[in-house]
Formats: structure tokens, C-alpha cells, sequence
């Protein structure tokens, strides 16, 4: 063996693990950018779900008779019918 094929064979293998590590390195990083982006995603989640909730929580103030009738009667000028305001009409029974 020569002298410089002794020398290739070390470097090579120094070549190769130190591609190794790199490649270890690389792949670590990339993971923790990638957990990095579900964590943000995730608390991106947690906030519209909250959001939703609030949403729901307000349609349901709104739809409630305590908040339509007085909004009736401000915005449009409605009042609860007396009994001589009220008119039954007959229904059509049938089977």
C-alpha cells in the first residue's frame, strides 16, 4: 500500500461521518422549524376555537327574547298586541 492510499482511506471515513452529522444536524433542525410551526398552528387553533365559542355565546344573547323584544321596541316601534289587537283566524283543518 502507498502512502498516499493510506491517507485516502482515513480521510474518506472522516468525509463520511462528518456528512453523516451534517446530515443529522440538518434533519434535527428541520424537525424542530417543523414543531415549531404546529405549536403556532395549534395555539392558531386554541385561539379561533375560543373565538367560536364567544361567537356562539353572542348569537345566543341576540336570538334571546330579553334582548329582541326591548330592540323591537326601541329600533322599531313594536309593542306586545293587546287582546283587542289580536285577530284568530280559522286554520283549515285537514287530514
Amino acid at each position: 500500500m502507498t502512502r498516499a492510499g493510506s491517507f485516502v482511506r482515513p480521510a474518506l471515513s472522516v468525509a463520511i461521518l462528518l456528512g453523516s452529522l451534517g446530515m443529522v444536524t440538518w434533519r434535527q433542525s428541520r424537525t424542530l422549524e417543523t414543531l415549531a410551526r404546529l405549536d403556532e398552528i395549534r395555539r392558531q387553533i386554541s385561539v379561533a376555537d375560543a373565538e367560536r365559542v364567544e361567537l356562539k355565546r353572542r348569537i345566543q344573547v341576540l336570538e334571546s327574547r330579553t334582548w329582541v323584544v326591548p330592540a323591537a321596541r326601541k329600533r322599531l316601534g313594536m309593542h306586545t298586541a293587546t287582546t283587542s289587537e289580536m285577530v284568530i283566524l280559522p286554520g283549515d283543518i285537514t287530514p
